[in-house]
């Protein structure tokens, strides 16, 4: 084994292993910038979207969601909740809290006006809509 592997295999190996994998990476850079601009989705982007994701932001609500995969697993996934659960049902949940149940992992209520709570959901409806390639993998995130 030994003698058949030698300095100018590894060599050879070494940049041939570069080569191919430089290749792969300019393939997939090539195939990203390709299919981005098909799941752009910024023309539903308006000022309630923009408003609704400060109050996520403000309230911190990542600390605890995870949104897109990204965030805390300590409460649910909120990236198709939309379409999970509807508005007002979200609103109803949100104005809810907490719910006191014994066991459970409790939301603060963040006394938010139903404007607010109009600008969170379509956030929420935003991030719904935005082409992840089928993730997550279930409806229920």
């Amino acid at each position: 084994m030994s003698a058949s592997f030698t300095k100018s295999a590894a060599r050879n190996m070494f940049y041939g292993g570069g080569v191919f994998f430089f290749l792969l990476f300019v393939g997939l850079t090539v195939d990203t910038v390709r299919t981005s601009p098909k799941r752009d989705n910024s023309a539903n982007l308006t000022e309630q979207v923009v408003r609704g994701k400060r109050l996520w932001e403000v309230n911190n609500c990542i600390g605890c969601h995870t949104l897109l995969g990204e965030g805390a697993y300590f409460a649910p996934e909120l990236g198709n909740v939309y379409t999970r659960r509807g508005p007002e049902f979200i609103k109803a949940w949100i104005k809810a809290q907490p719910t006191g149940a014994p066991g459970r992992r409790q939301m603060p209520n963040f006394h938010l006006t139903d404007s607010e709570l109009d600008d969170l959901v379509a956030f929420l409806k935003y991030t719904g809509e935005i082409d992840t390639s089928k993730w997550p993998p279930n409806k229920e995130g």
